[in-house]
């Protein structure tokens, strides 16, 4: 199978489950596209961990890697089609957001917040995390339209993209300060 098809050559893609191609400039591509580059700079920040002593954390990314291609699916996916939506799988379940929102209270207690702003930077781990961050606030601000214009009905994306926003914020933090798990299964439970 050859990696080009030449099919998005007119400006158009296909979805998940199929259904009829729509424009690359769709508010449904832009949000998993923006999704997609989040995976990518969580993949730097995973990157940046390799030979450290911080694997929880790096197992944690990876993890959020893992989960934004739920996001992903779910948002590749055409309203008509989703039905064929798997909790979990291909569709986020409040379940995940609930982890997500976990992680952050288990962080937080040992890890405390500035009350000023933070400037990105004080280690590279933390600034691809807070690239990851801002990308994903970008993207969530994509789901929202996406929303707003029919296209995610009864979905847990906005939501899971807040917590996620929130989450990596408190971990690039963490990094910043040097990462050391709050317990054992930190991010076991997403």
């Amino acid at each position: 199978m050859r990696i080009y098809t030449r099919k998005g050559d007119t400006g158009t893609t296909g979805l998940l489950f199929g259904g009829a191609r729509i424009s690359k400039a769709d508010l449904r591509t832009d949000a998993y596209g923006t999704t997609d580059e989040a995976v990518s700079a969580l993949g730097l920040a995973r990157a940046s961990l390799a030979g450290t002593e911080a694997a929880s954390l790096a197992e944690l990314v990876l993890r959020l890697q893992r989960e934004l291609f739920v996001v992903g699916a779910e948002l590749a996916t055409h309203v008509e089609r989703r039905s064929r939506l798997t909790d979990g799988s291909t569709r986020v379940t409040a379940e995940m957001v609930t982890a997500l929102e976990r992680e952050i209270d288990a962080l937080e207690a040992v890890h405390p917040m500035p009350v000023e702003f933070v400037l990105p930077g004080e280690s590279l781990v933390g600034a691809a995390i807070d690239l990851a961050r801002t990308t994903v606030r970008r993207a969530e601000r994509r789901a929202v339209a996406l929303a707003a214009d029919g296209g995610l009905p009864d979905s847990q994306v906005v939501p899971y993209l807040n917590r996620l926003a929130d989450l990596l914020f408190v971990l690039a933090r963490a990094a910043d300060g040097g990462f050391r798990p709050v317990r054992e299964d930190v991010g076991a439970d997403i």
